[in-house]
């Protein structure tokens, strides 16, 4: 029986493993990360804050009812005509009312009702932060596994190549055409580069179990970023419009916004406990009686009313006061927090251009580095042929190439998550934003 057809046949029913590019961790981080889904919640948790609000302004009707159950025993002093000396005996009562009160004039109600939407648009911001920061926190990891991934790689060829020195320079050793010195170099960087492969290896384990916290399993392949991929200035190439750009859109800056707008309206609420409310108030009640203490007959009450209720607060201990000075030092407070998140804004920004545009340069250096590497080592190792250079000038050579080729792919990272940042920092960083960044790895 020819095994080949069968062992062709396996290979095209077994699975197929793609490689998960930056939109596909992202996507699978928005539905994984406990992060992102406790600020979803915590978003529709505040939207309740206008319902809430509301509530104080609209009529409240409550009901309320009772039965009891009465037990008499009397004695007259005197006889009265018709009736008996006394006795004893039990009868139930019961009854229910309605109350209606809807408020005319309560100012901390409207107050409240105020900063109820001004609580919902801080959750807005807040929840705008928090997709933002997923990008972020996606990307991040991603490339850094990226990273971890090429170290490893980087490191296993390194120790190859190391390994192949140590044999030659042993084997010259033994035929006497290389003194003991090379031997022993070449063994000193092969037990350091087998430190260095341990330490890639962890370091590995450790991006793959971050980025498997976004998503929720552990990562298989990722694509890697397109060799040909070139980086550019940013979009406007001026950082001062970035800046400006930052103190109109930045999030974490709006937020503070709107916690000082807070701040004023709580104030003004704490103020306004002062302050005299007015309401209607309309009740509806019916008590109902099967007997009484002298005779014994049954009695059914109604009655309704409606009218104006004001309530003027004189004195409540100072509370009021104290809490008008509390809110008022939450104000000074916030007011504080508010220049902070402006300064901070500004460095952001100023930061993710430089970020962006030495990045770009950084990337555009490494990269002739690395070809001025790759060819000082092609000349080593022929000087090395020819009796000009010694075993130790190649591992040397071979060592430098390495670190330009991971400081390279370091730096082509740090830019593509520097562009992310920069639109954060203004406030711009949108789902297109990565998927623009993810088209540079195919």
């Amino acid at each position: 029986m020819n095994a080949k057809p069968i062992f062709s046949m396996l290979f095209a029913m077994a699975p197929v493993v793609h490689a998960a590019d930056l939109l596909t961790v992202y996507g699978e981080a928005a539905q994984g990360d406990p992060v992102f889904q406790a600020a979803k919640a915590k978003l529709e948790a505040a939207r309740e804050k206008i319902p809430q609000g509301r509530a104080l302004l609209l009529p409240s009707v409550a009901v309320g009812a009772n039965t009891t159950y009465n037990h008499f025993n009397t004695t007259l002093s005197a006889p009265v005509p018709g009736l008996p000396l006394g006795g004893n005996g039990s009868y139930n009562s019961n009854g229910y009312n309605v109350t209606l009160s809807q408020p005319l004039f309560q100012m901390q109600s409207w107050i409240a009702y105020d900063e109820s939407k001004l609580q919902v648009a801080a959750a807005e911001v807040d929840f705008q932060s928090s997709q933002q920061d997923l990008i972020l926190r996606a990307a991040r990891a991603y490339f850094d596994l990226l990273l971890a991934q090429d170290n490893v790689e980087l490191v296993a060829a390194q120790k190859k190549a190391i390994s192949e020195q140590l044999a030659q320079a042993k084997q010259n050793f033994e035929v006497g055409t290389a003194t003991i010195t090379d031997t022993n170099d070449a063994q000193a960087r092969y037990d350091l580069i087998s430190a260095q492969e341990i330490a890639a290896l962890s370091d590995l384990e450790i991006r793959k179990r971050a980025l498997a916290v976004l998503i929720g399993r552990m990562p298989g392949p990722l694509d890697p970023v397109n060799p040909k991929f070139e980086p550019a200035l940013p979009v406007p190439d001026d950082a001062q419009k970035w800046v400006d750009a930052a103190q109109k859109g930045n999030l974490q800056l709006l937020g503070s916004q709107i916690q000082e707008h807070l701040a004023k309206r709580e104030m003004d609420r704490r103020r306004a406990g002062h302050y005299p409310t007015l309401s209607i108030v309309a009740n509806y009640g019916q008590n109902n009686a099967n007997g009484g203490m002298l005779i014994n007959l049954g009695t059914r009450i109604n009655s309704d009313s409606i009218g104006l209720q004001l309530s003027m607060p004189i004195y409540q201990g100072g509370a009021i006061s104290s809490q008008t000075r509390e809110a008022a030092a939450n104000l000074e407070g916030a007011k504080d927090a508010l220049e902070s998140a402006r300064r901070n804004a500004e460095l952001n920004a100023r930061q993710a251009f430089l970020g962006v545009a030495n990045g770009m340069a950084q990337v555009k250096a490494l990269e002739q580095a690395m070809a001025s590497s790759q060819t000082s080592l092609e000349s080593t190792e022929l000087g090395r042929q020819v009796g000009v250079r010694t075993s130790v000038d190649v591992l040397n050579a071979q060592q430098q190439l390495y670190s330009a080729k991971r400081d390279l792919y370091k730096a082509k990272y740090d830019y593509l998550v520097s562009e992310l940042q920069l639109k954060a920092a203004s406030g711009t960083l949108q789902l297109s934003d990565l998927e623009a960044i993810n088209r540079a790895l195919h």
